[in-house]
């Protein structure tokens, strides 16, 4: 399968750069894949999954809470608001999270509230599914 450069880029800096097979992620819009020669594409990212086909064909996947990703004919880079590889994901710190979240959604008061605590409990429930994903096969 043809390759494409793609890099992962968050506030912290670059985290991946190196040639792929395809990247998939989902955008506000829906679930996209990208592929070696993807027309030009800006989309913005929802709270969800990464997974990366490696050059040599193992997959990667990867918790990504919010951003964008771009695609031009040079390289797609995705730039999300937080990343986490599955192998890097502090299962006990995960649930905790999910804890926290859980409670402040049982005693939100307010729609802000309530959408904040939404989103911690997508982004904690999203990071336990990758790590269980990443150490599961």
């Amino acid at each position: 399968m043809r390759t494409y450069k793609l890099k992962i880029v968050t506030p912290d800096g670059v985290i991946f750069d190196d040639e792929v097979q395809s990247l998939l992620v989902k955008g506000d819009d829906g679930t996209v894949e990208i592929l070696a020669g993807h027309v030009d594409y800006l989309a913005s990212l929802s709270i969800g999954e990464a997974r990366v086909i490696l050059k040599d064909g193992n997959k990667r996947y990867g918790a990504l809470s919010g951003g964008f990703v771009t695609v031009s004919r040079e390289c797609t880079t995705l730039l999300p608001i937080t990343f986490e590889w599955g192998d890097m994901i502090d299962l006990e710190r995960a649930i905790k999270a999910k804890e926290r979240a859980e409670e402040k959604l049982s005693v939100a008061k307010d729609a802000l509230a309530l959408d904040i605590a939404k989103a911690k409990l997508q982004r904690a429930l999203t990071r336990i599914s990758i790590y269980q994903t990443t150490n599961t096969r």
